[in-house]
């Protein structure tokens, strides 16, 4: 952001537009503008828990809003919960998250942050760890903070009210993780916090502690939570309706362009921020979709080249000239069914486990499977694929036998 104050005002208004668009909400507007007219570098704060080791799409919807700070000249401070993570988020949540290991929250964490830094600029990006300062913490600490903030508060959250109200357990660990959240904020002095809508409560938590300490509340802004592949349900790995980050270009590309046509219009928003040009024909607009975040994730030659591969195995369904994964036919067992060679591509393939009821049910009775184009509907019937046979196994994935 340029210093000249003379412009001052203008620009300010044109940062608030940038930084308010595609947001659900922000507390509040007017606070954020009184912060972008002190002319500083103000410090944008993310918090993430490494409790996987992929990011996915999803997670970059407020990741592009973080990127958005950085180009207006402010500091994004990115925030390993390496402490939380062993907690668990309860955000949305109907059930306690499982515990994770030390070991596997760290390991997880150097995947987090060299995916973040594909939209994020690494130059300007701050990386805490918050077990720095929670690990620190005596007992005497931890009540003290905890005085600050009421039981009745803690219920006011619809996902631990509905837990109780339907008999489920709460445990008092999740109890925590607003406040523990919140103290972040505090500790690294954030004059804005960035997350999901449905880390709204723990957001206002962190203005609530921050005020308690006598420091600038930090404003408050909430990303939509991005839907997966399926149109329905938010986007996670949980789910199996997730576009990883670090997915190939190629598998990328397959599952943007399994999304349906409403959905894709929500995809050209909150990731590229853009609305599709009517103009061309939706299967057009979803393969110049596809094509571009393919392009932001890994290049352009990747996003070309998926496209043209997608385009000879379905659009021209010609899979003898496609890029597949090759299985070695010396290793396969005789007289397998189709069932079991079925199984075993998915596994030496593409590293997915199936069971045995879903390939019979979604896949072969459907007549998804095909060997060279001919359909494979009995589960029990032997087959022997030979050198240079397709296994079809669904739209989005096949392999050649060598």
């Amino acid at each position: 952001m340029r210093r000249n104050h003379g412009d001052m005002p203008a620009e300010v208004d044109q940062a608030l537009a940038t930084l308010c668009a595609g947001t659900e909400k922000v507390l509040s507007p007017r606070e954020l503008e009184s912060k972008l007219k002190e002319g500083r570098p103000l410090r944008a704060k993310l918090g993430l828990d490494p409790t996987s080791p992929d990011i996915h799409l999803g997670h970059t919807v407020v990741f592009e809003k973080l990127r958005q700070f950085q180009e207006l000249g402010h500091q994004a401070v990115l925030i390993i919960g390496d402490f939380t993570a062993a907690i668990g988020d309860p955000s949305g949540r109907s059930a306690t998250r499982p515990p994770l290991s030390r070991e596997a929250i760290m390991a997880n964490a150097e995947t987090y942050t060299s995916q973040a830094f594909k939209v994020l600029d690494e130059a300007r990006t701050e990386v805490v760890f918050n077990g720095d300062w929670f690990r620190n913490m005596n007992f005497e600490k931890v009540l003290r903070l905890n005085s600050r903030v009421t039981m009745q508060q803690m219920l006011q959250r619809d996902d631990f009210r509905k837990r109780i109200d339907k008999g489920q357990e709460v445990r008092l660990h999740e109890v925590q993780y607003p406040i523990v959240q919140g103290w972040d904020s505090v500790e690294v002095r954030a004059d804005i916090e960035l997350g999901g809508t449905d880390q709204l409560f723990n957001l206002l938590v962190g203005r609530d502690l921050q005020k308690e300490e006598g420091m600038p509340q930090q404003v408050v802004m909430t990303m939509p939570l991005l839907e997966g592949t399926d149109g329905v349900k938010k986007m996670s790995k949980s789910y199996d309706n997730y576009v990883g980050v670090s997915d190939s270009p190629n598998e990328m590309f397959g599952k943007l362009m399994s999304i349906s046509d409403t959905l894709m219009d929500r995809y050209y928003l909150l990731l590229l921020g853009i609305r599709r040009d009517e103009n061309f024909h939706p299967m057009e607009a979803k393969k110049q979709l596809a094509q571009q975040i393919v392009t932001r994730f890994h290049s352009a030659a990747a996003g070309l080249a998926a496209r043209e591969d997608w385009e000879i195995r379905f659009s021209k369904k010609d899979l003898a000239n496609s890029d597949l994964p090759e299985l070695t036919t010396g290793n396969l067992p005789g007289d397998m069914t189709v069932l079991q060679l079925t199984s075993y591509a998915y596994q030496e393939g593409f590293e997915a486990t199936k069971s045995n009821g879903e390939l019979k049910k979604q896949f072969i009775a459907t007549g998804a499977i095909q060997l060279n184009g001919e359909k494979l509907t009995d589960p029990n019937a032997i087959v022997n694929p030979q050198s240079g046979d397709i296994l079809r196994l669904s739209k989005k994935h096949s392999v050649r036998f060598s």
